[in-house]
């Protein structure tokens, strides 16, 4: 038996190599992550159909386009959050973000074009995602901590740009991103739908997907690996921030202003729906489509409890519940996982005392 060069090399392999049997313990190679995605596909239907047996008007067509409107900008901004908290980082600012670009976004419509003003609104996120990045990494703020720093930074900007009063006297224009529609379909669920691909794309397709996963599950062994994790984070804290001024930019147009108030625990809303679509907390887990999911299920479960006159109050505790089950569930498929692993791990020690006696 050859001895490795680098003892740690050595150590860091053996990690992966355990995080990879966490991944794959059911029969028939079925993950604990396709697991959790198959009961939440379940979990929505049932909410649909019992809702939908419960009032003639869930599954209006009107009403399954304002579902859509309202979930795209936790969409838009979760495909982003997705692979940012895959790589072990988080961003509490979104929120913020998108109340700043949805002010910036409509103080720019009254002297530049509206292509352009809705552009600078969006970079004023992509900016915030930087700052962000730099906190985390070079500097080495915990990223819970750093945008913490920043929601309260960017919200406090955005308050002092307006005076804390709301932003009006947009051009009639200015509503049609959020509020038009193409087809008949609104404009922000073609944009959804535009965000969700090229986010497919980068986790699938891409390095950057690979090696957000590759940090998330193991750090170590990644950069022991060559792999640039920090610059991949620093890139997903670029992207969240964008699509979160890409989000207040559809929320201002849809409101036809710049409403310093909007986005206040809209970051819990993107958790909710990223853990919910099966993202592991510890990192290293998590698809895009598990978070569409996740986010389909609060958004009908709103609306459902909305059609049948449930108070508000009540609905933020059902969000609460939502969320401990997921964890809840999270918690015992992996303690599950560890379980198979130390039978599979005593089997293999008993196979290898028996063979060398």
């Amino acid at each position: 038996m050859s001895i490795p060069d680098h003892p740690e090399q050595e150590t860091s392999d053996s990690k992966t190599e355990k995080h990879s049997q966490r991944r794959r313990v059911f029969s028939g190679g079925l993950t604990t992550y396709h697991l959790k995605l198959l009961i939440n596909i379940l979990a929505l239907i049932l909410i649909s159909v019992t809702i939908a047996l419960l009032t003639d008007r869930f599954l209006t067509e009107k009403n399954i386009s304002n579902v859509l409107r309202t979930i795209s900008p936790v969409i838009i901004v979760g495909a982003a959050f997705t692979l940012l908290m895959v790589s072990r980082m988080l961003d509490l600012s979104v929120g913020s973000v998108i109340a700043l670009s949805g002010v910036v976004a409509a103080l720019a419509a009254a002297f530049l074009p509206l292509p352009l003003a809705f552009l600078v609104g969006i970079l004023s996120g992509t900016l915030v995602g930087l700052l962000n990045a730099i906190l985390a990494i070079p500097i080495g703020i915990n990223s819970v901590i750093a945008t913490i720093g920043t929601l309260y930074i960017v919200r406090g900007s955005a308050l002092l740009l307006t005076g804390g009063v709301a932003v009006y006297g947009v051009p009639d224009e200015y509503t049609f991103l959020g509020s038009g529609s193409f087809l008949g379909i609104p404009n922000p669920v073609w944009i959804l739908l535009i965000v969700v691909v090229i986010f497919y794309f980068l986790e699938r397709f891409t390095l950057v997907g690979r090696y957000s996963m590759a940090v998330g599950s193991n750090p170590e062994a990644s950069r022991l690996s060559g792999v640039p994790g920090r610059q991949i984070q620093a890139l997903l804290f670029v992207l969240t921030g964008t699509m979160a001024g890409l989000a207040g930019v559809l929320l201002s147009s849809r409101l036809r202003s710049g409403q310093v108030n909007v986005g206040v625990g809209f970051e819990f809303d993107v958790i909710v729906a990223t853990v919910l679509g099966g993202t592991a907390l510890a990192g290293g887990e998590g698809t895009v489509i598990g978070t569409v999911i996740g986010a389909l299920i609060v958004g009908v479960l709103k609306n459902g409890l909305n059609l049948l006159g449930v108070p508000a109050f009540w609905q933020t505790v059902a969000q609460g519940v939502v969320l401990v089950l997921a964890v809840a569930l999270d918690v015992l498929l992996r303690q599950r996982i560890a379980n198979r692993m130390r039978q599979t791990d005593t089997a293999k020690m008993s196979q290898s005392s028996e063979a060398e006696a």
